[in-house]
């Protein structure tokens, strides 16, 4: 039989207080195949960060905190309870301007293959 014929039907759970954190401070939790999800908790207000353009799709959930989000020249005003989208290859930037603690799911998973890496001195 094949895979598609079997299809992975695994339940996966992970906690936040023992989940691997990157190297901008996101906590990756749970992952599958198509999706991941991934915490920012506290990120601290600051000058905004460098524009920057990844190849995977990113919605996001805002908790608590405000931002401001740029995505191909476009202004958003994120305050807890917004939802947003950032297409994959679309330049966008974030300022945080309060605390901020969101959840983001990424598609295809940002961590795999390199794709969660810091931006260049010009990028995120």
């Amino acid at each position: 039989m094949t895979a598609s014929e079997h299809p992975d039907t695994s339940v996966k759970k992970v906690s936040a207080a023992h989940a691997p954190t990157g190297e901008m401070g996101q906590i990756y939790l749970v992952s599958g195949k198509r999706t991941a999800i991934r915490l920012w908790q506290g990120e601290p207000a600051g000058p905004a960060k460098p524009l920057n353009r990844r190849d995977y799709e990113t919605v996001g959930y805002v908790i608590d905190g405000r931002a401001e989000l740029e995505v191909e020249g476009q202004g958003l005003r994120l305050e807890p309870g917004d939802s947003w989208l950032v297409p994959a290859g679309a330049a966008h930037r974030y300022t945080i301007l309060e605390s901020f603690t969101a959840v983001e799911a990424t598609a295809p998973p940002a961590q795999v293959h390199g794709r969660d890496t810091p931006p260049a001195s010009n990028d995120r």
